[in-house]
């Protein structure tokens, strides 16, 4: 690898104070605030606004949509005709 070309890469936090929800990683993200992680050690946080903790999808709380149905609420409102293969 080529010297001083590549961004640092180090331990960072990143937290989902929605979900109360934080893990340790690695990243070449950056940030001024830092937080006491569990081994007493200080990292630089990063907050996020959705993690696998608040997802929807993650969590189970995601919505189906009915595009089927959505399909015809357009055709009756804009009056799109059904067309048939038959020519």
């Amino acid at each position: 690898m080529k010297n001083a070309i590549h961004p640092d890469y180090h331990q960072i936090v990143f937290r989902d104070r929605s979900a109360d929800f934080a893990f340790l990683t690695r990243s070449t993200a950056t940030s001024d605030r830092t937080i006491t992680w569990q081994d007493g050690r200080d990292y630089p946080v990063v907050d996020v606004q959705v993690s696998s903790a608040s997802h929807p999808f993650m969590t189970g709380r995601a919505r189906v949509v009915d595009s089927a149905g959505s399909v015809e609420k357009f055709r009756r409102r804009y009056g799109v005709a059904h067309r048939s293969s038959k020519a």
